[in-house]
Formats: C-alpha cells, sequence, structure tokens
C-alpha cells in the first residue's frame, strides 16, 4: 500500500510539471467561456459574471493530494477577504463530481469546485497536460470578461495572498 502511495505522488509531482507551461490565452485575452459543473450538479458559466464580478479560475491536478489540499484550504481560509474584493472563485480540475464532493466535504471548503471530466475547459485555457492531469495555472478575470493575469508559479500555502497581490498591484 505504501508503494502504491508513493507511485501516486511520484506521477502527480510528474503530472504537475510536464505539458505547456505556457497556457493558449495571454494577459489582455478575452477569457474562454466555459459551463461546466459543480460537485452537486449545478451548471456554471463564465460568461454569467461578465460585467457583475471579478473571477479567479484556479486550475489544479487533482483534489484531495497534498499540494491540491494546501492550495484549497488557503483561499477556504482567505475567501471571506476575496468575497471583499468582489471576487468569484472556481477551482477547476478534471476530477469527478463525486471526487470533488468529497473534497469540499472533507476539508470543509466555502467556494465552488468545478469538475471538467470532458477537459474542455483546461484545453481551451491551454493547461492540460500530457498525462491529462490540468496544470497548476490561475487565471485572474476583470469584469470586463478579459484575463487580467495568470499566475503559473502558485504558492500552494499562500495562494490567496498571490491573487490579492497581484490585483493590488496590477489595481483591478
Amino acid at each position: 500500500m505504501k508503494s502504491i502511495k508513493s507511485l501516486v505522488a511520484i506521477l502527480m509531482s510528474i503530472a504537475v510539471s510536464c505539458g505547456n507551461s505556457q497556457t493558449l490565452v495571454k494577459k489582455g485575452d478575452l477569457a474562454p467561456n466555459f459551463e461546466l459543473e459543480d460537485a452537486f450538479g449545478k451548471k456554471y458559466s463564465l460568461s454569467d459574471y461578465k460585467g457583475k464580478n471579478y473571477v479567479v479560475l484556479y486550475f489544479y491536478p487533482k483534489a484531495s493530494t497534498p499540494g491540491c489540499t494546501k492550495q484549497a484550504c488557503n483561499i477556504r481560509d482567505n475567501f471571506e477577504v476575496l468575497k471583499e474584493k468582489d471576487i468569484v472563485v472556481f477551482g477547476i480540475s478534471v476530477d469527478s463530481k463525486e471526487s470533488l464532493k468529497k473534497f469540499i466535504e472533507n476539508e470543509k471548503l466555502n467556494f465552488t469546485l468545478l469538475s471538467d471530466e470532458n477537459k474542455s475547459a483546461s484545453k481551451s485555457y491551454g493547461v492540460l497536460n500530457a498525462l491529462g492531469f490540468s496544470n497548476r495555472v490561475t487565471f485572474i478575470i476583470d469584469k470586463e470578461g478579459k484575463i487580467f493575469d495568470i499566475i503559473d508559479k502558485v504558492d500552494v500555502s499562500n495562494h490567496a495572498n498571490q491573487i490579492l497581490e497581484s490585483i493590488k498591484n496590477g489595481s483591478l
């Protein structure tokens, strides 16, 4: 059992580091729209937030793995600060809705996780790697629906502050 866990950890490390480090979209581009379901089957579309909210899309490799758990818990613990800045946060992975539901329940997450099982959003943003997982990349989208910033060097233990710094430095 221990060797299986080690193998999974190694594969996840490869998944995070392999693939394109360059995304398909760039700062200033119109963010690709998507329609995805959350863990509970509710549909979300990026276009629903245009003209209303700033949106953070953070793509991550796999729910309930150590790095992804740290990242999600950091967002959870700082969610109210992000919400005060009129920011809607979506975590996106290729995990099933069932996996996301367990992750939300186990970690008591207070923001929306979206299932990209068909990998359409990961492909349109250019974050899908060779192993079929999403690379860890965050897109900050302004109220007009344009990519304001891209964070591709994510600090999983301090990600909310990275987002807030990006916004502060760019005067979003």
